[in-house]
């Protein structure tokens, strides 16, 4: 099935080598050949130039997110597919797409979170409260904010946070069959699935001032949205909002550490910040990638795709295409305009984007103003066992000078 798929490459976004240096990596197929057979998983193409995924990710009759047979059960946008309930929208092709999208956006739009950067800042702050006056701390437990964030605004029991967080990531960025692996497959994501359906329910008889109540409250091409639907929709949101903006701010928090001028930089004009992190994005890109399945036989970028192949959207790659950003490999905090990819592209770009953007900015004022003279025990970092959907590191030690809290002790 294999021989007469030409260019072919080594490549495996789930190795270890590539979980060793994923730049380097995606650097090395990306210069040999923008669109490539990989071998590994089954077999799939992996786009890793700008204009090869700006347009696959555009062209929605050709590349399908919905579930198919081609590669499995399981979460269609990862390779190889992941044992997860079905997520709306992402799953989701237009025109049904649109449908979905539309309430998606009534509670994720600018207006929305907007209303919601009181309770973020909130959460900023008790975060870090609860290590400032000990000069020492995990800052992988401090960017723990924005699964709370999200577990508080859906309406699901907030002590339950690390428990999302920790499951969501261990599917992704765990070693498959690993104990950490098992453990969230086999038992917290089925407890949590249950608690998530039994919230669904009691919001559905009794609502609350919460993003569940409000989804509940909707409608599908003229029809009451059912508690599946919300259950898809909710699960996704989670997926999202547990771990990608941890990774952002984790990586350049690592990134900062190493480079004082810049940080000084942050710290001396804060309004610098929004468009830092845009560049933050792009050299990061905490989603590496994401998947697609070719729906019919036909030519794309010189290669032969046919119906069933697995696609692979490499964001990360696309994001330090030296042939679309000049200085692709520099971290420019200043960049302007900055068309990264990050997010994605087209239809499906994300959602949650405003709200990532809007967790971040207020995580990294936060440290940046309390804890300017941070260091990173950069011998004992822990990066993801796995990097090939979510990069980031699962332990960041660090110091700091100890400072005076905001709000008064529980």
């Amino acid at each position: 099935m294999t021989a007469d798929r030409c260019p072919m490459t080594d490549f495996d976004h789930n190795s270890q080598a590539h979980s060793d240096d994923p730049v380097a990596s995606y650097d090395a197929v990306r210069a040999a050949t923008p669109v490539a057979w990989a071998q590994a998983s089954g077999g799939y193409w992996v786009l890793s130039s700008y204009e090869a995924v700006f347009d696959a990710a555009r062209d929605d009759d050709l590349f399908t997110s919905s579930r198919t047979p081609s590669g499995g059960e399981g979460l269609s946008v990862v390779i190889p597919k992941t044992p997860m309930h079905f997520h709306i929208p992402i799953e989701v092709d237009p025109p049904q797409f649109r449908q979905y999208r539309k309430v998606v956006n009534l509670i994720t739009a600018p207006a929305a979170v907007a209303r919601m950067n009181g309770m973020i800042d909130r959460y900023v702050t008790l975060f870090i409260d609860d290590v400032i006056e000990r000069g020492e701390c995990d800052f992988a437990d401090v960017i723990g904010v924005p699964a709370a964030v999200t577990i508080d605004w859906l309406g699901l029991p907030i002590d339950s946070w690390p428990r999302y967080a920790s499951a969501h990531r261990a599917t992704l960025a765990s070693e498959v069959g690993s104990a950490e692996y098992r453990q969230a497959v086999e038992v917290d994501l089925p407890l949590l699935s249950a608690q998530m359906t039994e919230t669904i329910a009691r919001r559905r008889a009794k609502p609350c001032d919460d993003a569940l109540s409000f989804l509940l409250d909707q409608q599908i091409d003229g029809r009451p949205i059912t508690d599946d639907e919300v259950f898809s929709m909710t699960e996704l949101l989670i997926a999202g909002g547990t771990g990608t903006t941890a990774s952002l701010v984790g990586q350049t928090l690592v990134w900062l550490n190493e480079h004082q001028d810049v940080r000084r930089k942050l710290i001396d004009d804060p309004s610098l910040l929004d468009r830092a992190i845009e560049e933050f994005l792009r050299f990061f890109a905490p989603t590496q990638a994401l998947a697609r399945t070719v729906t019919h036989d036909a030519e794309f970028h010189g290669c032969s795709l046919r119906r069933g192949d697995r696609v692979l959207m490499a964001w990360a790659s696309a994001n330090r295409d030296p042939s679309f950003f000049q200085h692709a490999d520099e971290l420019d905090i200043e960049r302007w305009p900055n068309r990264h990819v990050a997010f994605g592209v087209g239809v499906h770009r994300c959602a949650g984007s405003h709200l990532a953007r809007a967790m971040s900015r207020s995580l990294l004022s936060q440290i940046l103003e309390r804890m300017p003279d941070y260091a990173v025990d950069v011998a004992a970092l822990e990066p993801y066992p796995r990097q090939g959907v979510n990069v980031g590191f699962r332990c960041i030690p660090a110091t700091f000078t100890p400072g005076a809290r905001r709000m008064p002790n529980p």
